[in-house]
């Protein structure tokens, strides 16, 4: 009798037991698979969220491509299939890259090319990479500062401060992307400035299509140049704050070395004295690129991937 009712007592138990588990692991089933769901409505809307932001950054929303560049600095998932259609719409702007040592007036000479432009009708797009706060990882934003005067020309000047994020070579690694999407939305210009660290800025070359190197006299600028590799990229010189003493002398030094190495170049950089201060000589250098850009879409290379051009 006794043996019966443990039987019954265990079998009843074992049962309960067996529907218990089986609805928990049911419960458990059920949930992975709502988890699971709830991703991917996730992925799916924050895929469609980023598709309606490109088709306003498109039709030239600022802030629409704001967000889309901070998406792309940041990494996100997702943002490769956003570059995806973002490259179907670029080809046309003419990327410029600003390099030289600290303290020869790139902010200065940017905003001045801003100017420049403008006075052309040609939509500018600024990328001005500054240095990384050691604590944030954001930007300094001084370019931007410095660049205060055009920030009423929301139809025709779109100016982006990105930060370096630990990059050594004065650009931030989203740069190029970052100018893909201006480029996109119709920016003809696209100044881009870098840090001004020194010797890591050539790599300036992979990004923009005329590349001014900056120098400024009394500082040993020019022969510095040279030793940083400097002078191999420059497709444009500007010798800048030239109504100071040595400008003359800059200007030699610079034209000496370009000798010492025009064997096998297609491409004669030429030299521009200016002051950007007081816009002396900028129109002048605007021809520069302009010739620049003619040469690039007479020899084919226009078109290329800027870091293309550079492969021998």
């Amino acid at each position: 009798m006794w043996n019966y009712i443990l039987f019954k007592r265990y079998f009843f138990t074992s049962q309960r037991i067996k529907i218990d588990l089986t609805r928990l692991f049911s419960e458990k089933i059920s949930i992975l698979r709502i988890v699971k769901l709830k991703i991917k409505a996730f992925i799916l809307r924050r895929g469609v969220v980023m598709h309606n932001l490109l088709e306003m950054a498109l039709k030239g929303d600022i802030k629409s491509a704001a967000k889309i560049i901070t998406k792309i600095e940041d990494d996100l998932e997702g943002t490769e299939e956003i570059l995806k259609e973002i490259l179907l719409h670029t080809g046309r702007a003419h990327l410029i890259g600003i390099t030289g040592p600290p303290g020869v007036g790139k902010s200065t000479m940017a905003s001045r090319l801003i100017e420049a432009y403008r006075k052309k009708n040609q939509k500018v797009g600024v990328i001005a990479v500054d240095p990384s706060s050691p604590f944030t990882g954001g930007a300094v934003l001084g370019d931007r500062i410095r660049m205060q005067e055009h920030g009423n020309d929301a139809e025709g000047v779109f100016i982006r401060s990105m930060a370096t994020r630990g990059n050594l070579g004065g650009l931030s690694r989203a740069t190029q992307n970052v100018a893909y999407l201006m480029d996109a939305m119709g920016m003809e210009v696209i100044i881009i400035e870098t840090v001004g660290t020194g010797q890591a800025e050539v790599e300036i070359i992979k990004v923009s299509h005329t590349t001014i190197v900056m120098l400024s006299p009394g500082m040993g600028d020019a022969i510095q140049a040279l030793k940083s590799g400097i002078l191999e990229i420059a497709d444009i010189f500007v010798i800048n704050k030239a109504d100071l003493e040595g400008a003359d002398d800059t200007l030699r030094d610079i034209h000496y070395m370009l000798g010492l190495n025009a064997d096998g170049r297609d491409w004669e950089p030429e030299v521009f004295k200016t002051v950007a201060t007081n816009k002396e000589g900028i129109n002048k250098l605007v021809e520069g690129l302009e010739k620049h850009k003619q040469y690039l879409i007479d020899s084919d290379s226009f078109m290329l991937p800027p870091k293309r051009r550079y492969i021998k």
